[in-house]
């Protein structure tokens, strides 16, 4: 039904905003958009589905359908691929760079990868000569990053976490900066990724010169033991008006009111 739809003249520009349990992206430029969604097989298997649409200037549809093969994959982040043997994720952001006039798309995407263990994938999306989708590539760099500057080189990046932990994984505009939770085992067994939960570190990726360069720690203020983050107040916790902060304030909303 959704490919039939498809069909219809223009339909690039239908939003299909009653599809609920599909995740629809268009790219930054508007160039194509993305659907992605999951399937069931059981409580132990999960299997993505997707497509992407071209825009077209005659408005007629230009469709790649994407196949998972992720389950058939031993190591799914060292090989380019493409709407054939696709790693399966349900993105939830496209981020656009270009680089010596290529565009380069990041996806970000989940996996509800097995009964105890998640996935998040980061995977670059690009388009080859003839217009097909290509996924993955040399775009991820460890050279700052001395514990893992010997990393053998990955074409895509994923987490892979306990099933009940909450991760961050997403762009953050104002870093400009792909910033997520730094992971550890809470039993001590490395090995067993199905037992990593978030620390409080995190880490990212920040894109230079063609590649995403990994940044081991983002933040480096660390709190007092009872402290808690907290945005800045105008009035101090005696009462007394931060003249300061107060003027800083005002120009904000100055500049706010002048655009």
């Amino acid at each position: 039904m959704l490919v039939r739809s498809l069909k219809v003249q223009n339909s690039f520009f239908f939003p299909f905003d009653s599809l609920q349990t599909i995740s629809k992206l268009y790219a930054p430029d508007s160039s194509f958009r993305i659907f992605t969604w999951q399937i069931k097989k059981d409580a132990y298997v999960f299997f993505q589905r997707g497509a992407i649409q071209m825009r077209t200037d005659d408005g007629s549809l230009k469709l790649y359908p994407l196949h998972d093969v992720s389950m058939f994959s031993k190591r799914p982040f060292d090989s380019v691929r493409t709407a054939n043997n696709w790693i399966g994720a349900i993105y939830y952001r496209i981020i656009e760079k270009n680089y010596n006039g290529k565009n380069i798309y990041t996806l970000l995407g989940y996996d509800d990868f097995t009964i105890s263990s998640n996935k998040k994938w980061m995977d670059v999306l690009t388009f080859n000569e003839q217009g097909q989708p290509v996924f993955g590539g040399p775009y991820f760099s460890f050279k700052n990053d001395s514990a893992k500057a010997n990393k053998k080189q990955v074409l895509r990046f994923y987490l892979e976490y306990k099933k009940e932990a909450t991760t961050t994984f997403n762009y953050d505009t104002s870093l400009q900066m792909i910033v997520y939770d730094h992971l550890i085992s809470e039993s001590d067994e490395p090995d067993r990724k199905e037992t990593y939960v978030p620390d409080g570190d995190y880490e990212g990726f920040v894109w230079e010169n063609g590649q995403w360069l990994h940044v081991s720690k983002i933040f480096n203020t660390s709190l007092q033991e009872g402290q808690f983050p907290q945005e800045q107040k105008i009035l101090n916790d005696a009462g007394g008006i931060n003249e300061e902060l107060l003027k800083q304030q005002s120009e904000k909303n100055k500049k706010k009111g002048n655009n």
